[in-house]
């Protein structure tokens, strides 16, 4: 019968805090929603300046304001993957020992005697 490989956890392996990962999510919303504010302050500027071709600017300006408040939401609900779903793991694959360390082989195991007498 083949034993399993001791492996030791690692705590670089752990995974980020609930905080931390809300904390980073909420600085890519306020990032994302300042892109938008920005988006209609410029547009606010080119209605005034009358440049050429006004409406590829505008439509641009206000494709941003549409799609990031979208993808910010979606962002900023969406949470890391789990661990056995992320592909680096899946391509990476870690040699493992076949005996633990500090570990006896069967042969350098100490074997009970069974006393058949009665």
């Amino acid at each position: 019968m083949k034993r399993q490989a001791y492996q030791p956890i690692l705590i670089t392996d752990a995974s980020r805090s609930q905080d931390d990962q809300l904390t980073t999510r909420q600085r890519r919303y306020v990032l994302m929603m300042g892109i938008r504010v920005a988006c209609l302050v410029v547009g606010a500027i080119l209605v005034g300046a009358q440049p050429p071709l006004l409406w590829l600017w505008l439509s641009l300006c206000a494709l941003g304001m549409v799609l990031i408040p979208w993808l910010a939401v979606l962002l900023a609900n969406d949470r890391p993957p789990k661990e056995e779903h992320r592909l680096a793991n899946r391509f990476h694959h870690q040699h493992r020992d076949e005996a633990p360390p500090m570990s006896l082989t069967a042969e350098e195991r100490p074997h009970k005697v069974i006393d058949a007498e009665p």
